[in-house]
């Protein structure tokens, strides 16, 4: 069996509040690496502090990519994610560098390292047609239509999924073809690396949860709701016919602090439900996590030293001295 000689690249992955950005900001700097983002949110200009975004201190040395890559109000596809992190990671590759991918959001991970099958492109105009069909018609009714050209498809969209409903309408006008046959098409070849697969995710889901209620509450302090109230003031969103159907807005935090800034909620209710969310953001990534079979998990606060091991070995660099590890 021959050598492989592909390059290599680390896949930091786990649930939200887990610790992964500072640990793939500490093996970036030891090795050479540069970031590429692998979530959903922080694509976004103006998510900041909810989505916890590295700020200006935490990047400075560590080249970043696929951060403040669009506009709240613009979509922003698993397809478009998986080509523009490609070609990040080429650059990264041709200068000699060491990519570390680092993120919770699930479906961009597989875009990236396994590939979507191809389908037409989005369409601004036909995807804004559709959008204002859901809000006269309501969206339950587009997935009623969709039930009807895509059987399959529809019965894994939920009837309130304004997105997916939305991209398999828009896959099927363009083309004629349901995007369940697009699906089902061989993906592309697969990302030419040997990636190192891990997972930081604490064993105890009460340290988790305790995690996730501190974070919360730092981001607070840090000026979270005056950082949604600066995204309403803007045209785009604040006149938006429903705001809380862009794909931005519905990150966790978000969608419950501007209902909470409409009126919808009290302080404290609206810090139970941001906090409610999050966690089960964080089951839903568990979930998806415990199906990649390749991938090693680690506690961040009690492995410290295996987890700075399995790094080294994979990248044939000397181990941390213990008790000085990558966490």
């Amino acid at each position: 069996m021959g050598i492989d000689t592909r390059p290599l690249a680390i896949a930091v992955m786990g649930p939200t509040a887990s610790g992964k950005t500072a640990f793939a900001i500490d093996v970036a700097r030891r090795f050479g690496g540069e970031i590429v983002s692998v979530d959903s949110a922080l694509v976004y200009r103006g998510l900041d502090i909810g989505a916890a975004k590295p700020d200006t201190a935490e990047r400075r040395g560590v080249p970043h990519h696929l951060l403040d890559v669009r506009e709240p109000w613009q979509p922003y596809s698993a397809a478009e994610f998986a080509a523009d992190a490609r070609a990040a990671i080429e650059g990264i590759v041709a200068r000699g560098g060491l990519p570390v991918l680092a993120g919770g959001t699930g479906l961009y991970f597989r875009a990236l390292l396994r590939g979507l099958a191809a389908m037409p492109e989005a369409d601004p105009a036909l995807r804004e047609a559709i959008t204002a069909e859901g809000q006269v018609r309501g969206w339950a009714a587009l997935h009623a239509e969709l039930a009807r050209v895509d059987p399959i498809a529809a019965a894994r969209i939920g009837s309130a999924d304004a997105q997916r409903i939305q991209r398999a309408l828009e896959v099927f006008r363009l083309s004629g073809r349901p995007i369940s046959e697009w699906q089902r098409d061989p993906p592309p070849p697969r990302l030419p690396l040997r990636v190192l697969r891990l997972v930081l995710a604490p064993r105890e889901r009460a340290t988790l949860h305790a995690r996730i209620e501190k974070r919360f509450d730092a981001m607070l302090a840090a000026g979270f709701l005056d950082e949604v109230r600066g995204l309403r003031a803007l045209p785009q969103l604040g006149g938006h016919p429903a705001p809380l159907d862009l794909p931005a807005l519905r990150a966790v935090g978000y969608r419950q602090a501007w209902e909470h800034l409409a009126g919808a909620s009290t302080a404290a209710e609206f810090r139970d439900r941001g906090i409610f969310a999050t966690r089960q953001l964080a089951k839903r990534q568990l979930t998806w996590l415990r199906g990649e079979l390749d991938a090693r998990w680690f506690d961040p606060e009690r492995d410290g030293d295996q987890l700075a091991g399995a790094v080294s070995g994979f990248l044939g660099a000397p181990g941390p001295t213990r008790g000085r590890g990558l966490v």
